[in-house]
């Protein structure tokens, strides 16, 4: 058990303790913090800046106008309602699948997901960098749990070999993010589908990152690349760029059934408000229109203007800009410095990302204007170098 001030003492002295602080979102891509001041956030996931729509916020408050503030029940008992419905054909005919199944986190998606799809006779396959969420759920499963390097095909490889001479019936389940969410690089997705079919293996991406904000009409980096239909699960979250709460998945209906029966974050979690749900289809309804496709454009365009002020032209687009500082003490000082200078990017450290990268993890977002990225990298300029 552990000494609760001892514990405390030594994440302090490691430059690892953390607190909770109020922080009020504005509009414009700016934040009021604690002690009054309004800043530039550069700390939100709403990559669209859909939470604050006015198409979600009447979608929400109909909702719970007319159905009430709770769902009352789980999904399997008296939980689900046609906004449950809806969200999940919404999802499935964005993402070109079978159907789709919501859950109340992204969290729990990856336990419920993972833990029904294998078992301890399975592997499950990992990018080295993949989030908390889905390492706890292959944990959970009780299958074997593997890593291979960051985006690394070759390694990736040598891999599936060492599991197919050990056990050729085995199953094998690789997992990835499409887009990471610490260093905003995308996985190689096209080589990822060849190498699971070769190998007789499932593909799980999680595009909590590259929903919303990457293809045509916003379903993500597989839709982007063209191999959506080649990607077994297709999970993803409802509390980034829909700007709201809760997760999904997306795969044939033979899965999502299994999940029904056997999702235990599902079957044993009272359903999200039906209220969330109205305004997610709502949110899913603006990221496939017109005006969703130039959300993504104005995204982009300051994503590649931060990529030229940061030394990185060409990067692929993501919203996500890694400045990596290395020490602890050294990542909180420059957040507090740029806080000073009118920009809220609080540090992010260990165990977030590991040990001796700790950094600033920036991101851009459609709510934000022109100026406020150019007077970014004027500050960030100034900052790190000093010029």
């Amino acid at each position: 058990m552990k000494n609760p001030e001892q514990f405390l003492s030594e994440l302090k002295s490691a430059g690892l303790l953390r607190v909770l602080r109020n922080v009020e979102c504005l509009p414009g891509g700016m934040a009021r913090i604690e002690d009054g001041r309004e800043v530039v956030n550069l700390a939100s996931n709403d990559y669209l800046g859909l939470a604050r729509h006015p198409a979600l916020v009447e979608a929400f408050s109909r909702a719970a106008r007319d159905g009430g503030a709770g769902a009352m029940a789980s999904r399997l008992v008296t939980g689900t309602r046609r906004a449950h419905s809806g969200l999940e054909d919404a999802l499935a005919a964005l993402k070109g699948t079978e159907a789709a199944l919501s859950f109340s986190s992204g969290y729990a998606t990856s336990l419920g997901v993972i833990t029904s799809i294998v078992d301890r006779e399975d592997t499950v396959l990992m990018d080295k960098l993949s989030h908390a969420s889905l390492i706890d759920g292959a944990r959970l499963s009780g299958a074997r749990l593997s890593t291979f390097l960051h985006n690394d095909m070759e390694s990736l490889r040598k891999k599936l070999e060492r599991l197919r001479e050990t056990n050729p019936s085995g199953g094998i389940l690789v997992v990835t993010e499409s887009v990471f969410s610490m260093d905003g690089d995308r996985a190689p997705l096209r080589k990822m589908v060849r190498l699971k079919d070769e190998f007789g293996a499932l593909l799980l991406v999680d595009e909590a990152h590259g929903f919303g904000v990457l293809g045509e009409h916003g379903a993500g980096l597989g839709e982007e690349l063209g191999v959506s239909s080649r990607i077994d699960f297709q999970m993803g979250t409802l509390s980034k760029a829909a700007g709201l709460s809760g997760g999904y998945v997306a795969c044939s209906r033979a899965w999502a059934d299994v999940m029904v029966n056997s999702a235990r974050s599902l079957i044993y979690s009272t359903a999200p408000p039906p209220a969330l749900a109205a305004a997610a289809l709502a949110a899913v309804e603006v990221i496939r229109s017109a005006e969703g496709k130039e959300l993504r454009r104005h995204v982009s365009v300051l994503a590649d203007m931060l990529s030229a002020t940061l030394g990185m032209p060409g990067r692929p687009v993501s919203s996500i800009f890694p400045v990596v500082i290395g020490e602890n003490g050294a990542a909180l000082e420059a957040a507090a410095a740029l806080l000073e200078r009118g920009f809220l990017a609080p540090a992010i450290r260990y165990p977030t990302v590991p040990r001796g990268t700790a950094r600033l993890r920036i991101t851009v977002t459609a709510a934000h204007r022109t100026g406020q990225i150019e007077q970014l990298g004027r500050e960030l300029a100034e900052l790190l170098h000093g010029s």
